[in-house]
């Protein structure tokens, strides 16, 4: 399960800083930075600024496998796991809200700039009536 909860919480934290690039991929995007920021605010009024379920269930899997001093936010442990360094929290913390803030800002824009398109500029392109 830890390496479940590795790649998966992985490819979540890549895919939402990343997944606004692609079209196809825009609308998914924005869902799942909005519900990164609704855990992070909503759910942190309860357990913390910040709070990931995924966090603490795949910290909760390392625990009973006997892993201790967990650092207290995943980007951190991630990048110790990889890496072997320890960077300041406050610095990871920091990098890890613009990542969000600056993910969702360019994710707004192109979705917002999509949705308000002129429908017949919205298909890749293709402004054909299907008529010949």
């Amino acid at each position: 399960m830890d390496i479940v909860f590795t790649v998966f919480h992985t490819c979540l934290i890549l895919f939402n800083l990343f997944g606004w690039i692609w079209k196809k991929t825009r609308r998914l995007n924005l869902i799942c930075l909005l519900l990164t920021a609704g855990s992070w605010l909503i759910l942190g009024i309860f357990y913390g600024l910040g709070y990931c379920p995924l966090t603490d269930w795949h910290f909760n899997i390392l625990e009973r496998l006997g892993h201790t001093d967990l650092p207290l936010s995943y980007i951190s442990f991630l990048v110790a796991r990889l890496t072997g360094l320890h960077p300041e929290q406050g610095l990871v913390d920091a990098a890890t809200t613009w990542g969000l803030i600056l993910a969702l800002m360019a994710s707004l824009y192109l979705n917002f700039k999509n949705w308000f398109r002129p429908a017949s500029s919205r298909s890749d392109g293709d402004t054909s009536t299907g008529q010949e």
